[in-house]
């Protein structure tokens, strides 16, 4: 997922392309493009799928949580172990018997036909504005020009401390109208869900590093999040393009429905694997920030998103992010068992990677690297002595 807060403009549903050298800025609507995909959508023949050759299955551990959420302490140690070995290797885990009701998760998907299936001009009243994280768009556009995803995407801010004052659900409201009340009261539910779990597995992360269980869960008690829901239409031509590029999540914790379409696909040992779809499960990786948390011992996994010809993909993708105030740093009790090694990281706060992927750099496998440089060039990190 690359946060990126880039628009398009409203334009005729009649015209699916338009870039305008003023603005750059581009309209998509893959609804009515009909045969050759417009050239920015055409990715450069290293980074292409290859559906010739299909990637192989990557078997994603998969962590049962029924025990752990229930306080047995062997099966808690059992899931500790299994999210130990993921992370250190990729990453990337599944996880089932979570709690989360399955007609929520059904609703939630429903809605997301209902939005996705509007006219152009419907979906743009909830058009993402410059410098913003929320919103409509149809592809990034704006700073980019070539290498553009082939999907749709609606954003919205969730925040844990403003959960019960129904953020979510004004949000919908006030973008697309009285009409989307339950669709608000749903992704209100469906987050409250989201932030609940993310503290679960925090807890369980907080084990598997030997740490204190509470730790990274107080850390991110009041997370300052992003919900999204990606469209991937059906493309002519999928063997040019991408739905997403590869990319690391800057964000600290992703928490992916699948439909039962596919696409998801990971890198290993410089192959691609694809991550197929299991029903009930969710899909969780771990992103830049809690990297960083973790002092590096955890990796993010460059992933990327891949689209076919027949059936539109769909996909709900919870960010889970620290509150903006906090300081990204590792617990003091983590970098003690280090011995005192040097961090790998300086610190940082969430809003300044925010900005750092929206005004300096697309989101790619090495952005908490260059973002780390970029900090210690920039002295950023300076106000942060003492916090």
């Amino acid at each position: 997922m690359a946060i990126d807060c880039i628009s398009s403009e409203s334009k005729d549903h009649h015209h699916h392309l338009h870039l305008s050298s003023s603005n750059k800025t581009l309209v998509f609507d893959p609804s009515v493009i009909k045969d050759d995909i417009p050239d920015q959508f055409v990715w450069p023949r290293d980074e292409r799928p290859r559906p010739d050759s299909d990637s192989p299955h990557l078997l994603v551990p998969l962590v049962d949580l029924q025990g752990f959420l229930s306080g047995d302490p062997v099966a808690s140690l059992k899931a500790s172990r299994i999210v130990a070995d993921a992370c250190r290797n990729h990453g990337f885990f599944l996880v089932s018997n979570h709690g989360v009701d399955g007609r929520l998760i059904s609703d939630a998907h429903h809605c997301m036909d209902m939005f996705f299936g509007l006219p152009l001009g419907e979906k743009q009243k909830a058009q993402r504005k410059l410098g913003e994280s929320h919103g409509y768009t149809s592809s990034f556009t704006g700073r980019f020009h070539s290498k553009l995803p082939w999907k749709e995407t609606l954003s919205f801010r969730y925040s844990a401390e403003e959960a019960s004052l129904k953020a979510v659900e004004e949000y919908l409201v006030n973008a697309m109208g009285d009409q989307f009340q339950e669709s608000g009261r749903i992704y209100q539910e469906y987050c409250d869900a989201m932030s609940s779990l993310s503290l679960s597995i925090m807890e369980l992360l907080g084990m598997s590093l030997g740490i204190s269980r509470n730790c990274f869960r107080d850390f991110f008690e009041g997370n300052d999040s992003i919900m999204r829901l990606n469209y991937y239409p059906p493309c002519q031509k999928p063997d040019l393009t991408l739905g997403t590029g590869p990319h690391c999540d800057p964000t600290s914790l992703t928490i992916l429905h699948q439909d039962q379409v596919g696409g998801l696909e990971v890198l290993i040992d410089d192959k691609w694997h694809s991550v197929p779809p299991q029903v009930n499960t969710f899909v969780v990786n771990i992103g830049d920030t809690f990297m960083a948390l973790s002092d590096g011992i955890y990796k993010s996994c460059l992933h990327r998103a891949v689209v076919n010809s027949k059936h539109a993909r769909k996909s709900l993708a919870f960010f889970l992010c620290p509150s903006k105030e906090k300081v990204v740093r590792p617990p003091k009790e983590l970098m003690e068992m280090k011995k005192g090694m040097a961090r790998e990281y300086p610190d940082f706060t969430w809003t300044m990677l925010l900005e750092f992927t929206q005004k300096h750099y697309r989101a790619d496998t090495n952005t908490l690297q260059a973002f780390s440089s970029w900090l210690q060039q920039s002295n950023t990190s300076s106000y942060l002595s003492g916090v």
